[in-house]
């Protein structure tokens, strides 16, 4: 039976990786991630494209979401095709080929109680 849920179109307008973290280790480095769920039948190739404030957008980075899988994509990261830069807003737009559920992530540790955060990204009809 497939269970495809989602949309192929996401978007996460807010986005920043602090450029130090208190946290040790890179699991508790901040960061911010995109958590995708693919719960199709069929892989799910997935682009992701990152808008700034004063310059022209980055990408697109690829991943591929195995069928009935998750994966986490940490935006720190992403390396091709450059690095996201760390202490700098940005906002990024995920498309797939089929439809994924995201949900966005924030691990901010800059302080030593780190604070988390998540939401659902918001989905594009189309």
């Amino acid at each position: 039976m497939d269970k495809t849920i989602g949309r192929t179109r996401w978007a996460i307008a807010e986005g920043y990786i602090p450029g130090w973290s208190h946290g040790t280790g890179p699991e508790m480095a901040s960061h911010e991630t995109a958590c995708l769920l693919n719960a199709s039948d069929q892989d799910a190739q997935v682009r992701i494209t990152v808008f700034f404030t004063d310059r022209e957008p980055v990408g697109p980075y690829r991943v591929t979401v195995p069928a009935r899988r998750t994966l986490h994509v940490r935006f720190d990261q992403l390396k091709e095709p450059e690095p996201i830069p760390v202490a700098t807003p940005y906002a990024s737009v995920i498309e797939s080929d089929v439809p994924i559920v995201v949900q966005h992530t924030r691990l901010d540790s800059r302080q030593a109680e780190l604070a988390l955060l998540s939401t659902i990204a918001f989905a594009a009809d189309g």
